[in-house]
């Protein structure tokens, strides 16, 4: 499985940096919809990095459609999004298991 990271060119860049292949830059909202509807056709990919802000932007059902994913697992990062999963929920409900317990 693959890490994918969509985002403006500030945030994407590190994980560029750090050799993640599978970057997404995007500049606006409907560049980032159809990215991210990419990656979800995209069976390699097993976890999907955005920015909170980024997710909150996006029509509600594909939001809805992020938070609901197990393949991508969805890790949000950055920004003040306060109804998002946070990864301790999103690993439990990849796995199935609270595996800080």
């Amino acid at each position: 499985m693959e890490l994918a990271v969509i985002g403006k060119s500030e945030f994407v860049t590190g994980f560029r940096l750090a050799g993640i292949r599978k970057v997404y830059e995007t500049t606006d909202n409907p560049t980032t919809e159809s990215a991210v509807k990419s990656v979800f056709e995209d069976k390699s990919i097993g976890i999907l990095v955005m920015h909170n802000d980024d997710i909150g932007n996006l029509p509600e059902s594909l939001r809805k459609n992020l938070n609901e994913s197990v393949q991508p697992t969805v890790v949000a990062l950055g920004g003040s999004g306060t109804g998002s999963m946070s990864l301790r929920e999103k690993i439990k409900q990849a796995v199935g298991v609270d595996l800080w317990k």
